[in-house]
């Protein structure tokens, strides 16, 4: 049986309103640089990026960048909630540059779907045509996202320029390709998960749609590397999502690796408190980002 959303629309937007309110400065970690509101879609858009940096930085050197995009059931979220600056400071204090950004939001009648996508692999773009001035490695960027987030950050993993979801706008001689990425308890099947005001259609009436939306339609030999976690407390999204997306992995021969946290509820970063899980996480992106490491 389907589910319906698990989350009415008008509490949806509330938890929005909410999340929203500013973060003070004082919330960022103090023990690396970051860049606030900056500014990576095309003229008129108001959805920006943080960006973390290494305390020192040596000059001419380059280092690996790191997509972060948040959840909130593509409906909600922010830049710069818990989990994100978490992520941001981990990545800084491990020789990374973090991209944390917003991106167009769905509500009910307005879907985002495939341009919540587009905004995601515009940053990947973005990252690559600054790469000069942020001192980033064009050649080594990844992406990592939780539940809404980390389904995009799946969708920027496993699909390639023919698959007919590349954005058009700025930076487009840039490829949006990453090198790997880290998908934490995203949803990956959308057929077997529920209506989403994402796509703004019932599964029953777009099936192809849901089709073109779930990273397991693109599972394929050749992916570049993928680190899946989920909690099997997570009530949220199932963990059976995570499983389905690991099966079509493995089936396709793609390089990935499922790791279940037992008992971690939805919605958990890079330390939650059933498992440290900063040495998997950071120890994968060293593995494909910090090539001779």
């Amino acid at each position: 049986m389907r589910l319906l959303a698990f989350i009415p629309v008008v509490i949806a937007t509330a938890l929005h309103a909410e999340a929203a309110k500013p973060v003070p400065d004082s919330a960022f970690p103090q023990d690396v640089r970051f860049e606030r509101n900056v500014s990576y879609l095309s003229e008129g858009r108001t959805e920006k990026a943080d960006l973390y940096f290494p305390k020192e930085m040596a000059k001419g050197q380059k280092y690996p960048a790191v997509v972060i995009i948040h959840g909130g059931g593509f409906t909600g979220g922010q830049r710069d909630a818990a989990r994100e600056l978490n992520i941001g400071g981990n990545l800084a204090r491990n020789g990374y540059i973090g991209m944390s950004i917003d991106y167009v939001l769905a509500s009910k009648g307005h879907p985002t779907w495939p341009q919540c996508l587009f905004d995601c692999k515009t940053a990947v773009r973005w990252l690559r045509a600054n790469a000069e001035r942020l001192q980033v490695d064009p050649d080594h960027i990844g992406v990592i996202g939780g539940s809404a987030g980390g389904h995009l950050a799946t969708m920027i993993t496993l699909t390639k320029p023919f698959d007919g979801l590349e954005p058009d706008g700025p930076f487009g001689n840039m490829s949006s390709q990453v090198q790997c990425g880290v998908d934490l308890y995203g949803p990956a099947e959308f057929g077997s998960w529920h209506d989403s005001d994402l796509i703004g259609k019932k599964y029953a009436d777009a099936p192809e749609l849901y089709k073109q939306a779930s990273p397991v339609t693109y599972a394929r030999k050749d992916s570049p590397p993928l680190l899946i976690l989920h909690g099997t407390g997570d009530k949220t999204v199932s963990v059976d999502q995570s499983k389905q997306l690991d099966a079509a992995l493995g089936q396709a021969g793609a390089p990935h690796e499922l790791v279940i946290v037992e008992g971690a509820p939805h919605s958990f970063h890079m330390q939650p408190k059933e498992k440290d899980l900063r040495p998997v996480i950071l120890g994968f992106f060293d593995r494909y980002l910090k090539p001779g490491k």
